[in-house]
């Protein structure tokens, strides 16, 4: 199942990650669990930068379900650019997408992925309104 990633969204953050030899697999190209891993690791910065931290306690963004599209192999060397974008806030979500390109060719889409994004009483495991902090970046 392939799931596209909308026209109307708000980039919200973009960051470079090399490839290391280690992400890839015996095919020769990024090992499928890395897009993934890649995909999490801009989120995760992205959510550092806004100054909400993924912690066991208090209120935070978890997410609720992840896809990944991949369309063409990345390689070692190299690097990939990884844009976010979010759209769609309700009432405690919003959607997250990020696409992935080299460094080298940035308009050469090779994945492109998202989420659902949830903001939660972690400790209750209980989903809380978007702050109005959040909503302002999110909308």
């Amino acid at each position: 199942m392939r799931i596209d990633i909308p026209e109307a969204k708000k980039r919200v953050y973009e960051m470079t990650i090399p490839i290391r030899w280690g992400d890839m697999d015996a095919m020769g190209h990024l090992n499928n669990a890395s897009y993934f891993r890649f995909l999490e690791t801009a989120r995760i910065d992205w959510f550092h930068s806004l100054g909400t931290v993924p912690r066991p306690e208090g209120e935070g963004m978890v997410i609720v379900n992840a896809f990944c599209n991949f369309y063409r192999q990345l390689e070692y060397p190299g690097d990939v650019l990884i844009r976010m974008y979010v759209s769609d806030p309700g009432r405690t979500t919003f959607e997250s997408w990020a696409t992935m390109a080299r460094t080298d060719a940035p308009d050469v889409i090779c994945a492109a992925g998202g989420a659902t994004t949830i903001w939660v009483d972690v400790v209750k495991q209980k989903a809380l309104p978007l702050p109005d902090w959040l909503r302002a970046i999110v909308s």
